[in-house]
């Protein structure tokens, strides 16, 4: 018995305020927040212009990490294993052919020698 499922059903995602996901929507808070945050911070120590440029750029990264994904993972789980990928086990990777059956018989001319 074959059951005809869409494709489109394994990447629904239930939005929850403004069209947004769950996970969407609190990023975008927390963007917004750290822009308001900052803003009240620093309104005393940079001009507006300045300011602005700060709150940005400290809003964007968490904002964008709320929409990102690639091949499937979150920006967590892409900055992860990057991270494990570009630093934690790259190195100098050498490939050496095994020939288990040439090994097998050394081992066993050995085993008959020293009978």
């Amino acid at each position: 018995m074959v059951v005809k499922i869409n494709k489109e059903i394994r990447g629904y995602e239930e939005t929850l305020f403004f069209g947004l996901s769950l996970r969407q929507f609190v990023c975008s808070v927390l963007a917004v927040g750290v822009a308001v945050a900052l803003y009240f911070t620093l309104r005393n120590v940079l001009d507006r212009e300045t300011l602005s440029w700060v709150c940005i750029l400290a809003a964007a990264p968490i904002a964008v990490a709320g929409f990102f994904r690639y091949n499937g993972m979150t920006f967590e789980r892409f900055l992860c294993a990057f991270i494990k990928s570009a630093f934690l086990c790259s190195g100098h990777r050498v490939w050496r052919a095994e020939n288990h059956l040439l090994n097998a018989i050394l081992k066993e001319s050995k085993e008959t020698s020293r009978i």
